[in-house]
């Protein structure tokens, strides 16, 4: 089962040279700068909201792709599951563990840093190197910042991928839905038919719950967006 929270409204960012959103560097300078919106101050509600709808007991394994330094991470983690998440940028993962007040054994592995402490193991690196034994057995996988962080053509590669890491485990994935001639992304805009073409032959699909978030998204309204 997968199943999908899905957000609509027209969404406007500043425009970037879309060769550079494939580079790491692009995402380097985002933590950088602190240039983090995507990041929110709590745990999202709606993990909150539609997590047991994916999993029946909180004792398995879950991976969070493309987690930043998301408290939902540490939300999870005190639900009872054993977490896994990959991250690109080295500040994202060592501020993850100083706000879950961790201290990580931190190894090598071939993307990067694997940083682990207290049933939280986080891959620092390209998501693309992480290999199925890397996760071993995944129970469930929530995905709020990953598919729509990702450019069309990547977004194939990466629904492939995730099918071959965690042998089609249930998740729960947020996307966004806009009209693409107002903004160029990040976050992309992921219809929900593009979601059924990703994932219709892996998995049954739930919508549960579609929402217009700019009438409640201050961020959004300061800039201007309709």
């Amino acid at each position: 089962m997968l199943t999908l929270i899905h957000f609509s409204g027209a969404l406007r960012f500043c425009g970037l040279n879309r060769n550079k959103k494939l580079e790491s560097a692009f995402w380097h300078e985002k933590w950088e700068k602190k240039e983090i919106g995507f990041h929110r101050p709590d745990v999202h509600p709606l993990l909150t909201q539609y997590w047991s709808r994916v999993v029946s007991q909180h004792d398995g394994r879950v991976f969070v792709p493309l987690c930043g330094k998301a408290l939902d991470v540490g939300y999870l983690h005190s639900m009872g599951h054993s977490v896994i998440g990959v991250e690109l940028d080295e500040r994202a993962v060592k501020e993850l563990f100083e706000e879950q007040k961790m201290e990580p054994e931190i190894t090598e592995w071939r993307g990067g840093q694997c940083w682990q402490a207290r049933g939280i193991r986080i891959y620092q690196g390209d998501f693309f190197q992480l290999q199925s034994a890397d996760l071993g057995d995944v129970d469930a996988v929530y995905d709020r910042a990953a598919l729509v962080a990702l450019p069309p053509p990547m977004r194939a590669l990466y629904a492939t991928r995730m099918a071959a890491l965690t042998g089609n485990a249930p998740q729960l994935l947020v996307t966004f839905e806009y009209d693409t001639s107002q903004m160029d992304g990040p976050p992309f805009s992921v219809t929900s038919e593009e979601v059924e073409q990703r994932y219709g032959e892996r998995y049954q699909i739930e919508e549960l719950s579609r929402e217009d978030i700019i009438e409640k998204s201050e961020r959004f309204q300061e800039q201007g967006l309709d």
